[in-house]
């Protein structure tokens, strides 16, 4: 008879925790290392007064510097949200755009096609077009945009 292991067990399984590599100090420890460096001190020779300020500005522009960092963070995420709007506008509008091309000698060459803007959508980090054709283009090979086909 085939025994199973108890380690398939259901109540045995432990989840996989996802691990960020992430070994950089952050404000919370800088302010614990400080802490504890400030309560072992030896009391016959006191952090002088000069590195205590220095810690301490290094711990503000520490805070500073991640506060910012978090800022620019929501700023992207609008950047990228308001950019997925404006383009929307293009939706259903006739566009003619270049795309690059390799002839059959190898040569790299520069075409321009015509298609209309099916759907707009956020991929690869990037907003893309979607064309009626089902090619993905950037904003930046649109040439030329009507409203409709000649």
């Amino acid at each position: 008879m085939t025994k199973i292991s108890e380690d398939l067990m259901l109540s045995n399984y432990q989840a996989k925790t996802k691990q960020t590599g992430n070994n950089i100090l952050g404000k919370d420890d800088f302010l614990k290392i400080l802490i504890t460096q400030l309560q072992n001190q030896d009391p016959t020779s006191p952090m002088q007064d000069r590195e205590f300020i220095a810690q301490m500005a290094s711990f503000s522009s520490l805070e500073q510097m991640t506060n910012m960092n978090q800022t620019m963070q929501q700023f992207l995420t609008f950047q990228t949200e308001a950019s997925l709007l404006q383009q929307s506008q293009m939706i259903g509008k006739h566009v003619t755009y270049e795309t690059e091309t390799v002839d059959s000698e190898g040569n790299k060459k520069i075409e321009e096609k015509e298609a209309v803007v099916k759907s707009v959508l956020f991929e690869k980090g990037s907003v893309q077009l979607e064309l009626s054709d089902g090619t993905k283009i950037t904003s930046f090979q649109v040439i030329k945009i009507s409203d409709q086909a000649k």
